[in-house]
């Protein structure tokens, strides 16, 4: 097992959205980094014991890598405000990962500075080496699950998608133009980086149901597998749910005279196709429309070969 400690607000909501992810193993709240010994809350609150509200996190890295465990982290927060998260400010509610480990500074500044890049503001969590810890007081600990309707400054539904958390967004890049133009075929090109839509009935996965999976074109990152496949009618490849529903983007979509909600790849930002509320109730509900052009598939036989061995489950 490895360890990591997060501060990411009231610690009651970030314990309760680190331990739902999957290969997290224990966890723990407790006050970090601070100038006092064996604090009380009330210290922590009201004398500037200097303290972070902090999760201790016992995680597989095996099954949940640190980079995967830290954007997972950083889906939670805000990460450009400073000693505040959510309706909680002071100093004990700034963001900060705090490492026992040394060789996991690269990764974290490696993941950091990715996570820059998709902000115009400059990041507010702290990195710093663990200096102290003390276990916060026993009603503090699991705190929601002893208190369903605590509150939490995390919504609800954040737990449930740190649950479903199957794919690592850090193990996919997306290429730049150049090499997009190079690699996809010029309708696989319109589909994903013009929104374009191609021919219903007249593409590659419409009416295709051998196992496997389907990827992203661009990228490679993992979005919908055989076994949420079925017959629509509608002429393009319907899915009643993504493999993980961190892997795809929403967007309210209002071209040509309709509201519609887009569907796009976390990593590679690409065109999918739309979302819609009429798929098999016994299965959500839902309709994940994609084109063809946006998707390229791996047949189970393959899947272990090209990468994709932790998802054999899902190739039926």
């Amino acid at each position: 097992m490895a360890e990591i400690y997060l501060a990411g607000g009231c610690f009651w909501g970030m314990e309760k959205y680190i331990a739902a992810i999957r290969g997290v193993r224990a966890s723990e709240v407790g006050y970090a980094n601070g100038k006092t010994e064996h604090p009380s809350y009330e210290q922590v609150c009201r004398e500037n014991t200097g303290h972070a509200e902090t999760v201790r996190v016992e995680y597989d890295p095996k099954e949940v890598p640190l980079e995967f465990l830290l954007n997972l982290y950083f889906d939670a927060i805000d990460p450009t405000s400073l000693n505040r998260q959510g309706h909680d400010v002071g100093t004990q509610y700034r963001t900060g990962v705090y490492y026992t480990d040394e060789t996991d500074l690269p990764a974290i500044e490696r993941e950091l500075a990715k996570l820059q890049k998709r902000y115009d503001r400059p990041l507010a969590v702290e990195v710093k080496r663990l200096e102290n810890f003390y276990p916060a007081e026993e009603y503090h600990q699991k705190y929601l699950d002893k208190n369903p309707g605590g509150y939490c400054h995390i919504p609800h539904a954040m737990f449930e998608k740190a649950a479903k958390a199957a794919v690592n967004p850090a193990a996919y890049a997306k290429p730049d133009d150049a090499l997009l133009r190079a690699r996809l075929t010029s309708t696989q090109y319109e589909v994903t980086q013009r929104a374009a839509t191609e021919p219903a009935f007249r593409n590659e996965f419409f009416d295709q149901y051998k196992p496997g999976i389907y990827v992203d074109v661009t990228t490679g990152e993992p979005l919908f597998a055989s076994a949420d496949k079925f017959e629509s009618g509608c002429g393009w490849p319907s899915f009643s749910r993504p493999i993980d529903p961190n892997v795809v983007k929403e967007r309210r979509d209002l071209a040509h005279g309709m509201i519609r909600t887009e569907v796009r790849s976390r990593v590679g930002d690409a065109h999918l196709g739309h979302v819609f509320d009429d798929g098999p109730r016994g299965q959500g509900g839902l309709r994940y429309c994609i084109n063809s052009a946006s998707l390229r598939f791996i047949p189970k036989e393959e899947m272990e070969k090209e990468g994709y061995g932790a998802f054999l489950d899902l190739a039926r």
